[in-house]
This record gives structure tokens, C-alpha cells and sequence, in this order.
């Protein structure tokens, strides 16, 4: 091979050298200028938020037919009372401005009424609230009567005998006030009987809450038990008591006792027996009736002017609860009468 022609081979070899290493250089200058790949962002995901809540500010005496015990009322009715979200915006609105008893010195106390009214299509015996408002400058009594047909006789017992007493009631506005402080118009007649105590109560102490009447002596006028010719009459009689009534004016003793042995209530041995057992109870009657107007007369000579003004203008006024969808509807069973004591109400709302 010719000189000229190794010097060739050998500069082309040369050159291939210098071309790859500058290939190869400027691959890893790339490599070394380029930026990683962006990573990929993760999408955000949103958890929903909830709707706000939103709860009805409280009325300031939303609870006020809650707080008025219901007397009478059957211990193990109580719970049925309150299984409805009653509505008494009635007795509310009586005391706002406007309202029948606005500033005014009030008296409350609960009972019950059991009636059949319509609910949800269907007709049912419900045990409805009622509250009872007075209207008078003072408590319009600190007694109770106890009573039922099933007892002999009826019973006038102060009212801290069954626990009871009148006391203020605070709106819940109020309520962080100190109570004697406050000059409160609004009383309720409370019970702090517990129930949880009840268990260890003898049957006829338990009974007599169930009896129990808010009494009520009105001295203006004569009261029914003192015009009554009538007396109940519970005659021990085997083998089951005879109840009945008798009339004094009306009635004919033997008439009346053969009329029952006519009609198997009484057995014709028991005749005499059961005719003492009348004279002897007629004769009590009168005698309570004597009492009764003598005790009304002392009391309206002692009584003040000012204070036979407020029995004048004492009122009675009967809420029921309002209609709601969800309670049943009571229009149909108001009725004007409290009890045996107080008579009838001036007004039912």
C-alpha cells in the first residue's frame, strides 16, 4: 500500500473518532439542559357541605301550658299527654300586648279531657290538654277537693297536703333573672310530686291524685251544694254495694227502696238496713248544707270591700290547644265547663 494511501485511511478514521464524540457530547449536554416532565396534578375533589340548619327561635312562654301540672290526671296517662307537639299560641297571644290577659295577675292550672276526635282519617280517644286561666289579684284558692263516685265522701285538703302550690312562672327571656327580683304576673299550679316515687305510695294516696280537683269557694253567690237536695248514696250491700241517688224533696223513701228490690239491686232482707243507711246520710247532707251557709255568711261580713270587688271581677277563661297538621283537631269538644267547683268558664278560646 502506497504511503499516501495509510495517511488517508487514517485521517478518515480519525475523523469518524471526532464526529461521535461530538455527537456524544452534545447528547449529554441535552440530556443535562433538558427538564424533568411536569408531574400531572391531581384533580380536587370537593366534599358537598350541608345545608345550613336552620331552627325556629324559641317563644318566650312556648312552655307555659307545659309547666301548669295537669291535675287529675291518671299517672299512667301522662306520657299520652305530651305524645303530640300541642300548640297553645292561643295562650301565648293572650298575654302579648293586645291580649286578653296583658299585664295582668293570672292564675293557671292544667287538666285533662278524654275525647273521641278525628285524626288522620281516623276517629280516636285522645287525651286532650286544657289550661284553666284566672284572672284575679290573689290565688283563687290554696285548696284541692278530692272526689270521685267511687269514694264515700268528698275531701277538702290544703294543697301542700298533695304537694301542690301555686309559684311564678319565668319566660324563658327571664329565666337567667334571679326570681325574687322579678315581679311576676303569671302563676301556675305546680306539683313536685316525683314519679319516681310512686311505687312506694300505698294505692290510696296514689289514687287520690287522680281524684283531685282545683277547688274553688266563690262566696258571692250560693253554691250548688247548698241548694242540693240530693245525696249519693254507696250502701254496703253483699254481694255487691248498691250506688245510687236520692233525692230528699223528691223522692219517697219506701217507694225508693222497693223500686230496687224490684229491680234485684237490692236484697228485701237488707230493707231496713238500707233505709237507716239513707236517713242517716240525708241528715249529714243537711247539716253540711246548714254549715256551709253559715260559713259563707260569717265570711262575706268579714270580708272587705275591696276584696268582694275582686271576686266580682274574677274570670275564668278555657284554652284548648290550636290546630296543627300534626295534632289532632279539638274544635268539636270544647266545652265551657271546668269542674264541679269553678263552675263554668266567661270565655273559651
Amino acid at each position: 500500500m502506497r504511503k499516501g494511501a495509510k495517511r488517508k485511511a487514517a485521517s478518515h478514521e480519525q475523523e469518524e473518532k471526532q464526529v461521535k464524540a461530538s455527537s456524544s457530547s452534545q447528547e449529554n449536554l441535552n440530556n443535562n439542559n433538558r427538564k424533568p416532565a411536569p408531574k400531572a396534578k391531581r384533580a380536587k375533589t370537593f366534599k358537598p357541605q350541608p345545608e345550613p340548619e336552620y331552627f325556629e327561635d324559641k317563644r318566650n312562654l312556648e312552655d307555659l301550658w307545659k309547666a301548669a301540672f295537669p291535675v287529675g290526671t291518671e299517672w299512667d296517662q301522662l306520657d299520652s299527654v305530651y305524645q303530640f307537639n300541642w300548640n297553645f299560641s292561643n295562650l301565648e297571644d293572650a298575654f302579648e300586648e293586645g291580649g286578653k290577659l296583658y299585664g295582668k295577675k293570672v292564675y293557671l292550672f292544667g287538666c285533662t279531657e278524654p275525647q273521641l276526635v278525628p285524626y288522620k282519617g281516623e276517629n280516636e280517644v285522645i287525651c286532650i290538654p286544657v289550661i284553666v286561666a284566672v284572672e284575679s289579684p290573689f290565688p283563687p284558692s290554696d285548696k284541692i277537693g278530692i272526689n270521685s263516685v267511687q269514694r264515700e265522701a268528698e275531701e277538702i285538703v290544703p294543697m301542700k297536703q298533695m304537694k301542690m302550690d301555686w309559684v311564678p312562672y319565668i319566660p324563658l327571656e327571664k329565666r337567667d333573672s334571679q326570681v325574687d327580683r322579678l315581679k311576676s304576673q303569671i302563676f301556675i299550679l305546680s306539683c313536685t310530686q316525683r314519679r319516681v316515687a310512686l311505687k312506694q305510695m300505698k294505692i290510696d294516696r296514689l289514687k287520690k291524685y287522680e281524684y283531685c280537683l282545683p277547688y274553688f269557694y266563690q262566696p258571692l253567690k250560693e253554691d250548688e251544694l247548698e241548694q242540693s237536695t240530693e245525696v249519693q248514696i254507696i250502701f254496703p250491700a253483699e254481694p255487691k254495694p248498691v250506688f245510687c241517688e236520692f233525692d230528699w224533696e223528691l223522692d219517697e223513701l219506701d217507694e225508693f227502696t222497693d223500686k230496687l228490690i224490684e229491680a234485684d239491686e237490692l236484697d228485701k232482707d237488707q230493707k231496713d238496713a238500707f233505709k237507716d243507711f239513707v236517713k242517716e246520710k240525708v241528715r249529714e247532707a243537711k247539716k253540711a248544707n246548714r254549715q256551709a251557709r253559715e260559713a259563707r255568711r260569717k265570711a262575706l261580713e268579714e270580708m272587705s270591700e275591696e276584696t268582694k270587688a275582686a271576686f266580682q271581677n274574677m274570670r275564668f277563661y278555657k284554652f284548648y290547644p290550636v290546630h296543627t297538621p300534626d295534632t289532632p283537631d279539638v274544635s268539636n269538644v270544647k266545652a265551657p265547663f271546668i269542674n264541679r267547683y269553678y263552675g263554668k268558664a266567661h270565655e273559651i278560646l
